[in-house]
């Protein structure tokens, strides 16, 4: 597990082909870590390839959604952190440049990284 690691950091396009068989069985033990690294990218995913403000929208308030029903406690923080920045967030899609607010909503998502390995 030890070695698995550092493949969660990473998105699956990423992955050598021994990180790709090690994260087949990580998965296949722990499920859990599947779902929390999938959540993960789903978020990375919303960052990086949406470049509409009401697109970005509706895929964050989905993905919300999907971290409400997966019933991790350790993403309630993050959740929260949404909740409260909500337009702060949404304003990075607007010309894709940061802000304190949003330097501290990256801040507090690779804090989780690490927590994703603890079961709900």
């Amino acid at each position: 597990m030890a070695r698995s690691r550092y493949l969660l950091y990473k998105s699956r396009k990423k992955w050598t082909q021994t990180q790709k068989e090690r994260a087949q069985m990580l998965f296949n033990l722990y499920p859990n870590i599947k779902i929390a690294y999938n959540l993960n990218q789903q978020l990375r995913g919303i960052y990086n390839n949406n470049n509409d403000k009401h697109i970005s929208m509706t895929k964050l308030a989905h993905w919300y959604k999907n971290v409400e029903e997966s019933g991790f406690k350790n993403f309630n923080i993050l959740l929260n952190t949404i909740t409260f920045n909500y337009q702060s967030i949404l304003n990075y899609f607007n010309n894709r440049s940061t802000n304190a607010s949003a330097e501290s909503f990256n801040a507090k998502i690779k804090a989780f990284i690490p927590k994703l390995r603890d079961p709900i």
